[in-house]
């Protein structure tokens, strides 16, 4: 079935593209920088967020935005990845905020080990809040887009597997007359 075939090629591509981006994150958040004071972690949620609305409005929208936006892709990305179309959209939900979170708290430990790096809190509040925003903003009509196309499909296969053989023309089928008991042809589709 064509179905089949192309479910495996979303679900190839987004386990691929997933992959990518993974690495790219982590080539932009696990480079060294060197600086010669580095502050204490921030274990305190909204202490960060707070002083980033502190700032001028467009830098604090541009630091908010950055970390809203660093892991956003993967709110897209890991349903592809997975390939479950069938699936209830609390149920993906849920599971891509969750793969989100996971990935925000690695990339976040891992930093620790990085010279300039630092632990926020507010960092994985951030990432996690930009996966679910963009899960809740593109999957639901994408899988909706995808269910209609699949129903289509399945009522084409169903009307062409009912529909006569051949180049259109009406085959006759042997039937019996119930006055005469005879036996007789009638076209199909009447």
């Amino acid at each position: 079935m064509q179905h089949e075939g192309s479910k495996y090629r979303v679900r190839a591509a987004g386990l691929l593209l997933t992959a990518a981006y993974l690495a790219f994150a982590a080539w932009l958040l696990l480079r060294p920088h060197y600086v010669a004071w580095v502050p204490s972690p921030n274990l305190r949620p909204f202490s960060t967020i707070r002083a980033d609305l502190r700032m001028e409005p467009l830098q604090a929208a541009r630091h908010l935005l950055a970390g809203l936006g660093l892991l956003a892709p993967l709110g897209v990305l890991l349903p592809m990845a997975g390939g479950r179309i069938e699936t209830s959209g609390v149920a993906s939900f849920l599971r891509t905020v969750f793969a989100g979170l996971m990935v925000s708290m690695s990339v976040e430990f891992t930093q620790t080990m990085v010279p300039g790096q630092l632990f926020d809190v507010d960092a994985l509040i951030l990432n996690t809040t930009g996966v679910a925003l963009a899960h809740l903003l593109v999957v639901p009509a994408i899988r909706h887009h995808l269910r209609q196309r699949l129903t289509l499909r399945a009522e084409l296969a169903r009307t062409q597997e009912g529909a006569p053989q051949g180049r259109g023309e009406l085959r006759a089928q042997p039937t019996t007359d119930r006055r005469s008991g005879a036996n007789r042809t009638a076209p199909l589709g009447r």
